[in-house]
């Protein structure tokens, strides 16, 4: 591969290009936010490079994550992993603090946030699950009483409909099936204790390979620029729209940054809904717990599809153990909030941040269901932010040698 200098800009019409090294097909570099740097050595790849090293590189790929699909996705996890949190381990180095240290402070704080939160959103849905467990034979025996008093106002006004019986079967049944469900939940989470402790070493794997990433930071940031085309030492210090490492730590951080936005503001909204509720009676326990169903419903928002009914279910599901009725006002609450979700805050959110087409984002997201379920599509953003940006970084840095569009002769 040789190397020239994109400083000539592409002719208007179809005339010579003055003596440029670029070749007059050559696409040229695409407008960028530079902010008038100089210009950019670019990197030439011959034909017969192009017509070899792509159709390996695919097939070397498709190969490898075939192989061992499970293993690549542990590296990417623990990647992205690494790159989210390395601007605090940044922020504390340049403070003063050995990188080790920093890893360890960042990664300690983390975990601290995450029980504290964790604490706050399991007590109220704990103590109100327990409640309704408590409350059960009340509530049946209130239903039963409830059933007489009519069945006795039908005798009395000559209507011989017998209907107590079979109420209270029913109601007995359905309080045998609440106490069988105690048990099967029991058992549903020993099985989910069980697939907890069968991933408990692949969750061990990517946090191991995350702090092997961080504290070896710098050193992968040297190995990277080594191999990127147009990459060098001076040039992250000089030139840092143009490190390759830098641009790909911004693209995770527009994205880190939109999500939080559009997971709080999400959260918010529905937190300030449910109080509302609360204080107009609607649903009294919304205004208990606001915060933490809104914190909870925030968290959720990070997990793609799934996530809004998974932040809406501990709000519903309290609803229904007060009234039905009010767990039908809760999820209409949730269904326009879904609405205004995905019509009016995602778009403009990601939109700006992601600086991607809808289309991909939405083919990211379908394809990362696909082939890793959630997980896969929990990955699927931050993986197509950092493919958009390494796309764009290439197309600056490297030209592609054009191919004769009319064939030569044969003789």
């Amino acid at each position: 591969m040789s190397t020239f200098e994109a400083n000539v800009p592409p002719p208007a019409s179809g005339g010579s290009s003055g003596g440029s090294a670029q070749p007059p097909d050559a696409p040229g570099p695409p407008a960028d936010d530079r902010g008038g740097q100089g210009p950019l050595a670019r990197t030439l790849v011959p034909r017969w490079l192009q017509l070899v090293l792509v159709p390996i590189a695919l097939l070397g790929t498709w190969v490898v994550v075939r192989a061992a699909s499970k293993v690549v996705l542990m590296f990417i996890i623990a990647a992205l992993i690494a790159l989210i949190l390395n601007p605090a381990v940044a922020f504390l180095q340049r403070s003063g603090v050995r990188r080790g240290l920093a890893v360890l402070a960042v990664y300690l704080g983390f975990f601290v946030a995450a029980v504290a939160i964790g604490y706050l959103l399991a007590h109220p849905i704990a103590s109100q699950a327990q409640k309704f467990a408590h409350n059960v034979p009340h509530i049946v025996d209130k239903a039963n009483s409830e059933l007489a008093e009519a069945q006795r106002s039908l005798d009395r006004a000559g209507f011989h409909v017998q209907f107590e019986s079979q109420g209270k079967t029913a109601l007995q049944t359905l309080e045998d099936k609440v106490v069988k469900s105690s048990t099967r939940i029991a058992e549903f989470g020993g099985q989910v204790l069980t697939e907890a402790a069968s991933a408990l070493f692949d969750v061990v794997v990517v946090f191991v390979l995350s702090v092997y990433m961080l504290v070896y930071g710098e050193r992968i940031g040297r190995l990277v620029r080594a191999v990127m085309p147009g990459g060098s030492e001076g040039q992250a210090s000089t030139h840092r729209n143009e490190d390759y490492p830098t641009l790909v730590q911004r693209a995770l951080t527009r994205y880190v940054g939109g999500q939080l936005l559009f997971s709080v503001l999400m959260g918010t909204t529905t937190g300030v809904g449910l109080y509302i509720f609360g204080v107009v009676g609607i649903f009294p326990d919304g205004r208990k717990f606001a915060l933490a169903f809104g914190t909870f419903y925030a968290l959720m928002e990070l997990v793609p599809y799934l996530g809004p009914f998974l932040g809406a279910a501990p709000a519903v599901l309290v609803a229904l153990f007060t009234k039905p009725i009010t767990a039908v006002w809760v999820t209409l609450l949730f269904v326009v909030l879904q609405q205004l979700e995905g019509h009016v805050v995602a778009p403009q959110i990601f939109g700006r941040t992601l600086r991607i087409n809808p289309l991909l984002v939405l083919f990211a997201l379908l394809f990362g269901l696909q082939v890793r379920g959630v997980v896969g599509a929990l990955v699927a953003l931050p993986v197509l932010s950092v493919v958009r940006e390494t796309v764009v970084y290439l197309r600056r840095h490297i030209a592609l040698e054009p191919w004769d569009k009319a064939p030569g002769p044969l003789l």
